[in-house]
C-alpha cells in the first residue's frame, strides 16, 4: 500500500467555479500531489495554476476526504490510500486554459450549481457544497 498526499481548490471566479475535463470526459476539481517539503497551501495554488494558469489567492481551508483506489504499473497492481486537502480560493480574472500535459483538455468556470452537477465523484461535490457556503460568509464579512 501507498499512501499519497495531495491538495486542491475549489476557485471562485464572482458566481463561478473552476472545472477541469479530463481527456475521458470526467470534469474535476484541480488538485495534486505534494512535491517535496511543499506546505499543503503551496500545493494546492501549485496545482491549480499548473493545471490551468490560474493564479488564485487562498481564503481558507475547506477540509479533507480519503479514498482508496488500485492504480497499475509497471511492477503490477498497487493499493493507494489517498488523502486531499482542500482550500477555498478566489481568481481576479475569468481566463484560464487547460493544461493538456496535465491530462486535461477544458478548463472553464462554470455556473456554481453546474459545477456541483459536473462534478465526477460525490466527495467533490460535498466539498463544492461547503465551499459554497464558505463562499457566502466570506463575501459577507467583505461587505461589513
Amino acid at each position: 500500500m501507498i499512501k499519497e498526499i495531495s491538495a486542491g481548490g475549489v476557485v471562485f471566479f464572482r458566481d463561478n467555479i473552476l472545472m477541469l475535463r479530463k481527456y475521458n470526459g470526467d470534469w474535476v476539481l484541480p488538485k495534486g500531489r505534494v512535491e517535496g517539503e511543499e506546505l499543503l497551501e503551496q500545493t494546492a495554488l501549485r496545482e491549480v495554476y499548473e493545471e490551468s494558469k490560474v493564479k488564485a489567492e487562498l481564503v481558507k481551508y475547506l477540509g479533507k476526504i480519503k479514498y482508496d483506489f488500485n492504480r497499475t504499473s509497471v511492477s503490477g497492481r498497487v493499493h493507494i490510500q489517498k488523502e486531499v486537502y482542500w482550500y477555498l480560493m478566489i481568481s481576479r480574472s475569468i481566463q484560464c486554459a487547460a493544461q493538456k500535459k496535465e491530462g486535461f483538455n477544458v478548463a472553464s468556470y462554470v455556473p456554481i450549481k453546474k459545477a456541483y452537477e459536473l462534478a465526477k465523484y460525490d466527495d467533490e461535490r460535498n466539498i463544492i457544497f461547503g465551499a459554497i457556503d464558505e463562499m457566502k460568509f466570506y463575501q459577507l464579512d467583505k461587505t461589513r
